[in-house]
């Protein structure tokens, strides 16, 4: 996998229509794993913590993500917040001090 992580803090991609980002952010995650370099980390904190848990329309593009060696990392704060903690289906649990040492040895951040 490459030297980059994708950052996704939300369950929606971009501003207006919230329906419309949701199928965006759907794209995004399955086109991210069409990606001839996948990334190194998927990180998935705030409202993108619905997206690794049960119920998610992304689940089956995120478990492929995870199935080609991509660590994928959701925030156990947010997944507490929400409470999602026992919802969540793909990757492992994380925390703040591992998101921003995530971040800051990254290559490169993608954000949708």
């Amino acid at each position: 996998s490459g030297s980059f992580v994708v950052a996704v803090d939300t369950d929606v991609m971009g501003r207006g229509s919230e329906e419309l980002g949701k199928t965006l952010m759907k794209g995004f995650l399955f086109a991210v794993s069409q990606l001839p370099s996948l990334p190194k980390t998927v990180l998935f904190y705030n409202g993108g913590a619905h997206l690794t848990c049960q119920g998610s329309a992304s689940l089956e593009d995120i478990n492929a993500l995870a199935d080609k060696g991509v660590d994928i990392r959701t925030c156990g704060t947010c997944l507490n917040f929400y409470g999602l903690t026992d919802k969540l289906e793909v990757g492992s649990v994380t925390n703040m001090y591992e998101i921003v040492e995530t971040l800051a040895q990254a290559g490169k951040v993608v954000k949708p």
